[in-house]
């Protein structure tokens, strides 16, 4: 058996297994991939992911910004 169809060259998932989706922002807290990236990679091509992957570190800052604590409970009063 060969094991040439386990060195493909390919861009590999971001994954890392922390998959929640952001409910504003809309995109997973893990990789920072949308929901439709997530469904779609495995028949992207390489150029495409290639796109994402140099996309995902500036999408970070939008799961930053604090949505709770003590300040938003006295907000709702």
């Amino acid at each position: 058996m060969s094991d040439d169809i386990w060195k493909r060259d390919e861009i590999q998932s971001p994954c890392v297994q922390i998959c929640v989706i952001h409910p504003e922002a809309r995109i997973c807290t893990g990789c920072f991939r949308s929901i439709e990236e997530i469904t779609k990679w495995s028949k992207l091509t390489n150029e495409t992911r290639a796109s994402i992957m140099d996309e995902l570190p500036s999408r970070e800052p939008l799961l930053k910004k604090r949505r709770g604590g003590r300040q938003a409970r006295l907000d709702r009063r």
